[in-house]
């Protein structure tokens, strides 16, 4: 079976007390992939997906999943859940206290014989690693392995899709890590699409195959995790994905090097194309923000002497933040921490900033609503 998706729906709140200022507008589709919707809380994720699933109802629209049609307004078509057949993963598991792993996993299995529900169940047991616990319940168990059998009661019954909302968002990081691998895995091994919910970037990018991001109700960008994450197409997709470096800036010229933007005392050149009666804000993410020793020989465009405000530990990397010469605003720089040591510098040192102009993002700015 070869999964294919297509979403295109408008859900109209405005005006109603549980969404006075939102309306959902999503358009987009997808093949046999493991797609990330991703976005702030609020931006539209969860809609979407009960919207699929057959738990909300579009106002207006199309959603068709493998060739079978879940909803038509304009033929009036809407299947129930049961016949869209979806299987639906909650954040909070969702799991039946009452009864065995066992009894949760074969819950939707009804109608099948004993023996066929005991195959199916030994083998969601295997694909999810968590053979032997059968007989425990839901109170026993921790965290990832009450994950895995929510995963395997959404198998259980062969469903034509995938739905997860945000499930990892309660576990620690590794035990994230592990489950990221098995839903890959279940993706490639079942062959059926697989939509999962996040507002998590490192999340989104490990994962998807394709990532569509919403921002308050609408498709703001949808491609491969590299294209959108180094290559967001306006302020709000660049700050979803960490380019926490962004500054208004006004037309300067062009030089040897591309184009000039003016930000506070600073000059900043790209390669992207920009036109003199438009207005920008430029970006650059903090890991392509380079610093060297005051004492270092560099030359070139987008070098600048500066000095260093502040100096976080993140663990695996820190974050050192810059001043911005003459503008009150700090840019920020993340690096290794053997690179960091190499340095020799903290709060008050002097140093060298260089950007290249390749990795310098520009967004219009848009006009204000109204």
């Amino acid at each position: 079976m070869t999964g294919n998706i297509q979403v295109d729906i408008k859900k109209r709140y405005s005006g109603q007390k549980e969404a006075p200022d939102f309306n959902l507008d999503v358009n987009f589709t997808a093949s046999n992939e493991l797609v990330v919707l991703f976005g702030r809380s609020g931006s539209g994720k969860t809609t979407t997906l009960r919207c699929i699933a057959g738990l909300g109802k579009p106002d207006e629209g199309f959603i068709e999943v493998n060739g079978k049609v879940y909803f038509d307004s304009g033929s009036k078509k809407n299947l129930s859940p049961q016949d869209r057949r979806p299987g639906y993963v909650f954040q909070n598991y969702a799991l039946f206290p009452h009864m065995s792993v066992a009894k949760n996993i074969t819950y939707g299995l009804k109608g099948k014989s004993d023996a066929a529900k005991e195959q199916r169940l030994h083998e969601m047991l295997g694909l999810m690693h968590i053979t032997g616990l059968q007989n425990e319940y839901p109170s026993r168990l921790s965290g990832g392995q009450k994950q895995r059998v929510a995963l395997a009661r959404a198998l259980a019954p062969n469903p034509d899709i995938l739905l997860l909302d945000e499930p990892f968002s309660a576990l620690d990081m590794v035990v994230r890590m592990r489950l990221r691998e098995r839903i890959h895995s279940i993706q490639e091994t079942l062959d059926i699409p697989v939509l999962f919910i996040t507002h998590n970037p490192v999340e989104a990018f490990t994962l998807a195959d394709k990532v569509v991001v919403l921002h308050e109700g609408s498709v703001h960008q949808e491609g491969r995790p590299e294209d959108v994450f180094y290559n967001p197409c306006n302020r709000h997709v660049a700050e979803l994905v960490g380019v926490s470096n962004i500054f208004d800036a006004d037309f300067a010229g062009k030089s040897e090097y591309g184009f000039v933007l003016n930000t506070d005392s600073i000059s900043i050149t790209t390669t992207t194309n920009v036109d003199a009666d438009s207005s920008y804000s430029w970006g650059v993410r903090p890991e392509n923000v380079h610093l060297h020793p005051a004492r270092e020989d560099i030359s070139g465009c987008n070098v600048f002497s500066t000095t260093v405000h502040s100096v976080v530990n993140r663990g695996a990397s820190r974050v050192v933040a810059v001043d911005i010469p003459g503008g009150g605003s700090v840019l920020l720089s993340e690096m290794d921490n053997r690179n960091f040591g190499k340095l020799d510098i903290g709060p008050g040192s002097e140093c060298l900033v260089e950007i290249d102009p390749r990795d310098v993002l520009v967004f219009a700015l848009e006009e204000p609503a109204g």
